[in-house]
């Protein structure tokens, strides 16, 4: 078992053929060591993880695998829950909102402690943890570090480090390889035997750590929660050495005098994703092969294999600004450029570099036949991390998933398809058992195991339209692919989450409107007249839109499908009776609840009434320039505040509605610098940590993600009730942003999109056409349409639309 060791020199050349590392849109850089991880370099391959500290005294890695999960299997579902449904829906009928609620919160949460208020490490429902830690203890520690140098390429996915220490140059490389299913680490010195150092692996509990074989293994077992035992892990570290001396103990490995040496991790847990009930193989034994496979292949090989990997995803797509501020950021830290902006100094491409980091990360921690991104990615060096790490269905798992489509992500999609055909097994039981009706449903938390009861606490845990909004997912992507395949093998899901709101919905008093209820606004509240503050209701506006989103997708999808006709024609009827958008009269916004209840938090945080601007597309200032209208008091109203996430969801409501200004204001906002280490707030303190990682704060990958697809939506957006392409639908008014160009956004029905402009105007555009489809595009009337054989293709143009036939794998030009 041995490694092929490459020259310092050509392992730097073909690195350098690669990747540009000049280039300020695609490096992050670092002037220090991370003294917290929201500092450190993340990398991965969607399901393992590393962060990267580059300390050159003590360097410190931190490793994730992605279903090293706490917690196992329950059954959650109250059994008494739905004999008090009738009641609580009569109470709320009656305009009996406390009562209601108290009701609610006797008897219709879940069983037993549920998420253990967030910190369920302990318990059933688990949360997501660490794998460990990978720490390198150099042995010169005392001599002074010159010329140091951090980075992370996201053209490469590779971490490198570089410093100076007693008169010789040190290099560590790091990635996280899919093809060899390994964390891989190079270090080098440009003087022979200069590397001395000792290594080894960590964890704080139930971990086992010993040298076998001449490498160091790790393995334990995770708290099942009940006094279970939970998911089996395991982990092995080799070293392999050109020249010095090895010495080994117990659990760590020295190395002195070495020319040049690569570090080799790989873990495996015993979780059967996604279907846990029967655990999967023994973990070692695995791990073991993993990393035998990967020792016996060259480091230059490694590289070369990893990046094409890699930027088979990342080259999909690409964006630049033709402006000056490069030259002036070249060489500066990320953070240094971040404070830069809100000195009021010009940056345009921190937008390409934030846009191109979104991406990564999406790559890094969500790839077809893995878990989903959580709320960190994968990305945690906790024990319990913050609200578990787990998946939140009120807006947080389907916001990481926002930029998949758009920016030509489409296979990252794959996991949360995944996740929701496993939460439709389960949540056959919660529609049931809680509501006596047929299909599926999940409420606001969700993990591995399968929990869709409602959460402990009524307040917030009641939110039934988690599931309907993971599942409006399928039917985006079905709206971007025009894959029919798929969506026969998915239409089941998708009628499912439809027949459960079909059959729970009761009809109001006031206008003979459908509406659900239970229900709440995520995580808001309302005041009543009388000063009582609630949040349970009947019809929140979000829960409705939601409904018409689902229920308006599976009439397509069967008539697509030639299918199911007289279920379809059953919510055509049932769609028009939904309770619709309201205009508030007291403010002229638009109304959260059924009632226009004064707002407990004017500024909070979640703007759920707005889910019909973003993502759903049934308020446009087009089609319904009213709405579209109120949608911006109500944004004025809620401010500029808020968390990363909530920041995030406001670019695209902004760029939605046509304002590039204000949704660079937003952009600029979520830039602000955090501090490392920042304590969890709700109302403030968000903003962006030194590695980019968005600061909820904590750190949650939401904000960077949602973000990313906000980005997009400010260049390009297309609908899939009208399948219009429209150009710079809101880019910013500052000079900086006047010129560019675009490659690689995805629009429904379909098409691949390259663009470039001048003057803040189109001019050339190229568009793939993947399946076939009619294209429109909202352009002047002096543009012309060419195949990829310079042959003008016959179109026509109509209120502002030029429509022209496409024939699949054609690629077009569009003059302007």
């Amino acid at each position: 078992m041995n490694c092929k060791i490459y020259s310092t020199v050509q392992t730097a050349l073909l690195l350098g053929a690669l990747t540009l590392s000049a280039q300020s849109d695609v490096t992050i850089r670092f002037n220090e060591p991370a003294a917290h991880f929201t500092a450190s370099a993340p990398l991965g391959n969607g399901r393992l993880g590393a962060m990267v500290f580059g300390n050159t005294n003590r360097e410190r890695i931190v490793l994730n695998e992605i279903s090293m999960w706490t917690g196992g299997i329950q059954d959650a579902d109250s059994k008494e829950a739905a004999a008090y449904l009738p009641k609580i829906q009569q109470l709320l009928l009656e305009g009996k909102n406390i009562e209601a609620q108290k009701v609610l919160q006797q008897y219709f949460i879940c069983k037993g402690p549920g998420s253990g208020s967030g910190n369920g490490a302990d318990v059933k429902f688990g949360c997501y943890q660490t794998l460990g830690d990978l720490f390198i203890q150099w042995k010169d520690t005392v001599s002074a570090v010159r010329n140091y140098q951090r980075q992370l390429k996201l053209d490469s996915a590779v971490s490198t480090l570089s410093w100076e220490r007693n008169g010789i140059a040190f290099r560590e490389e790091v990635l996280v390889s899919a093809p060899q299913q390994v964390t891989a680490i190079r270090l080098t010195g440009n003087k022979p035997g200069s590397l001395s150092f000792t290594t080894g692996l960590s964890r704080k509990e139930r971990a086992d750590i010993r040298v076998m074989n001449g490498a160091v293994a790790m393995s334990g077992t995770l708290n099942g929660g009940n006094g279970d035992a939970g998911v089996k892990y395991a982990a092995v570290l080799k070293v392999i050495s050109k020249g010095g001396t090895r010495t080994q103990s117990k659990d760590q490995v020295t190395i002195t005098g070495a020319d040049e040496c690569i570090l080799l991790v790989a873990a495996r847990t015993n979780m059967n994703w996604p279907d846990v009930e029967t655990p999967g193989p023994e973990p070692m034994p695995q791990t073991v092969a993993d990393i035998t496979k990967a020792a016996g292949v060259s480091w230059p090989a490694m590289v070369q294999s990893h990046v094409k990997d890699y930027t088979s995803f990342f080259n999909r797509s690409q964006l630049s600004f033709r402006d000056d501020s490069n030259d002036e950021v070249k060489g500066l830290s990320t953070v240094d450029r971040l404070q830069r902006l809100q000195d009021g100094k010009k940056d345009a491409s921190l937008v390409s570099l934030y846009f191109n980091f979104g991406r990564y990360l999406l790559i890094s921690s969500s790839r077809k036949g893995g878990m989903p991104a959580n709320l960190q990615g994968l990305w945690a060096e906790e024990y319990q991390t913050p609200w578990n790490g787990d998946y939140h269905l009120d807006i947080n798992v389907e916001m990481n998933y926002w930029p998949a489509e758009v920016t030509n992500l489409s296979d990252c999609h794959e996991p949360l398809f995944t996740l929701a055909k496993q939460m439709s097994r389960y949540g056959e039981r919660t529609a049931r058992t809680y509501y006596k009706a047929d299909g599926w449903m999940a409420h606001v938390i969700y993990n591995p195991w399968g929990f869709t009861s409602p959460g402990e606490g009524a307040s917030w845990g009641s939110v039934l339209t988690g599931g309907g909004w993971v599942a409006s997912h399928l039917w985006k992507h079905y709206q971007y692919t025009n894959d029919k395949k798929f969506l026969k093998e998915i239409y089941p899901v998708l009628k499912g989450a439809a027949a459960f709101f079909k059959e729970i919905l009761i009809t109001e008093p006031s206008h003979q409107w459908l509406v659900t209820a239970p229900s709440n606004s995520p995580e808001n509240s309302y005041i009543l007249p009388d000063g009582q503050v609630g949040q349970t209701c009947m019809g929140p506006t979000m829960d409705m839109q939601i409904c018409r989103d689902l229920l308006g997708a599976n009439l397509e999808a069967a008539r697509i499908l030639q299918t199911d006709k007289a279920w379809a024609d059953t919510l055509q009827t049932v769609i028009s009776k939904l309770a619709p958008n309201q205009v508030r009269p007291s403010t002229g916004g638009i109304q959260e609840w059924l009632v226009d209840y004064k707002e407990a938090e004017p500024h909070h945080r979640h703007v759920s009434p707005l889910y019909g601007l973003y993502p759903y597309d049934e308020i446009t200032p087009w089609d319904t320039p009213e709405m579209a209208a109120a949608a911006k008091k109500t944004l004025e109203g809620r401010g500029d505040g808020g968390t990363g996430w909530s920041r995030a969801w406001k670019i695209a409501f902004w760029a939605r509605l046509g304002d590039g200004d204000h949704a660079y204001k937003m952009l600029k906002a979520l830039w602000v610098p955090a501090v490392a280490g920042s304590e969890i707030s709700m109302n403030s303190g968000a903003g962006t940590y030194a590695n980019l990682f968005c600061a909820h704060p904590p750190f949650q990958i939401d904000g960077n993600l949602g973000a990313t697809a906000g980005i997009a939506e400010m260049l390009l957006q297309s609908h899939g009730k009208e399948n219009v392409i429209r150009f710079l639908p809101a880019l910013p008014a500052e000079e900086q942003f006047a010129a560019g160009r675009i490659k690689g956004l995805c629009a429904v029905n379909g098409f691949v999109v390259d663009f470039s402009w001048n003057n803040r105007t189109v001019q050339q555009i190229s568009i793939l056409s993947s399946t076939g489809g009619e294209c429109k595009l909202l352009l002047p009337q002096t543009a012309v349409v060419k195949d990829h054989n310079g042959a003008v293709v016959p179109h026509q143009y109509k209120d502002g639309v030029l429509r022209f036939n496409t024939k699949k794998g054609m690629s077009y030009r569009v003059t302007v």
